[in-house]
């Protein structure tokens, strides 16, 4: 946003003195983004005070400057009114802040202000705690430099759908409030992405029902895809398992994996674990498995065939799951392992 092309390229000497004052790593900005220290006009002791008003100390104002150090090139109007506007959905200062260091990109990217006032205001009108949005403007701040227009026009496509596809009156807001928490990315498509990926599904004959199930199961990640990257990777799997139209159908369900990751995605997970000695047929029986990285697949075998456990002849449920899943199964395969032939807790009848 600002122009690296100075007249004189020589650094501002009262910038540099100024940082040097805020005990701010200069080294570390030259390195960095040097243009930040050509810039004729800089507001580094502005900037410094209104950080201090709202708490921070001198290592993190430092912190701040450095990690972001453009932040000096913004007017104190601008920066006082970014501060009232995440003031909105922040408890207090003390949060505000803290959030500041964690994510200063963020928070000083002033250019979108309208359009992130009348989105944090539609958010909060939607229904989303103040939480979920101070965690949109650090996690996924480009949603709210779109016109507001644009998010509602999204959003009212996706109620439109989820109420043609048999969703209820009573549930919808729940729904759309659960998707945007999981993954607010969704608001950066179009509504004619969101409405060709959902025609695609309905043309391979999945029912309005099995649409909605996709959708939650998915988290909203089905609409950054496109319907000739989902076509390849279910006739890749279709290929793959030898299935009817029908099976595939179950097996995207089962598994939404097999529509959402590309073919050498999939190729590649599944190379994994035909090398770990795994068939076919297991994989077919437990696809969610294809969720799964190689690295994660073969760290887990790694850790049941220590204790004996072949899963080459067993279940592939075992791999299943996420890290905390995994740990509760295998800590079941590892009692039932040690457990003794006795109970050494069971009364001993001995007869007179």
């Amino acid at each position: 946003t600002y122009t690296t092309d100075t007249k004189s390229r020589e650094e501002n000497k009262k910038t540099i003195e100024s940082l040097y004052r805020l005990s701010v790593d200069v080294k570390k900005i030259r390195r960095l983004k040097e243009w930040v220290l050509l810039q004729e006009v800089a507001y580094v002791q502005e900037i410094a005070g209104i950080l201090q008003e709202m708490g921070a100390d001198e290592a993190a104002v430092a912190n701040i400057l450095e990690r972001c150090p453009e932040a000096v090139l913004h007017t104190p109007a601008e920066i006082n009114s970014q501060r009232a506007l995440w003031q909105l959905v922040c408890q207090n200062e003390k949060q505000l802040i803290k959030l500041i260091e964690q994510f200063p990109e963020s928070f000083f990217t002033t250019e979108y202000h309208v359009n992130q006032k009348a989105n944090i205001l539609f958010f909060q009108e939607l229904g989303l705690k103040n939480n979920i949005i101070t965690r949109f403007l650090t996690s996924a701040p480009n949603i709210f430099y779109n016109p507001v227009e644009k998010n509602k026009d999204i959003i009212e496509t996706l109620q439109r759908n989820y109420l043609s596809l048999g969703g209820s009156d009573a549930n919808m807001k729940i729904w759309i409030l659960k998707l945007l928490s999981q993954n607010p990315f969704i608001l950066l498509n179009t509504s004619t992405a969101i409405q060709d990926n959902l025609e695609f599904l309905q043309k391979n004959d999945f029912t309005d029902h099995e649409v909605l199930q996709l959708l939650s199961k998915l988290k909203g990640f089905i609409f950054q895809l496109t319907a000739s990257t989902m076509q390849e990777s279910m006739l890749f799997s279709k290929r793959v398992f030898n299935c009817s139209d029908q099976e595939l159908r179950e097996l995207v369900l089962k598994c939404p994996a097999l529509l959402y990751y590309s073919v050498p995605v999939l190729e590649e997970r599944l190379e994994g674990l035909l090398k770990e000695g795994i068939s076919v047929a297991q994989i077919k029986e437990t696809p969610m498995v294809l969720e799964l990285t190689t690295q994660i697949v073969q760290y887990r075998i790694k850790k049941l065939s220590a204790l004996g456990y072949d899963i080459k002849s067993g279940t592939l449920e075992s791999l299943n799951g996420t890290k905390k899943d995994f740990e509760v199964n295998y800590g079941k395969i590892q009692l039932k392992k040690e457990r003794p032939i006795f109970n050494p807790v069971a009364p001993i009848h001995i007869e007179d």
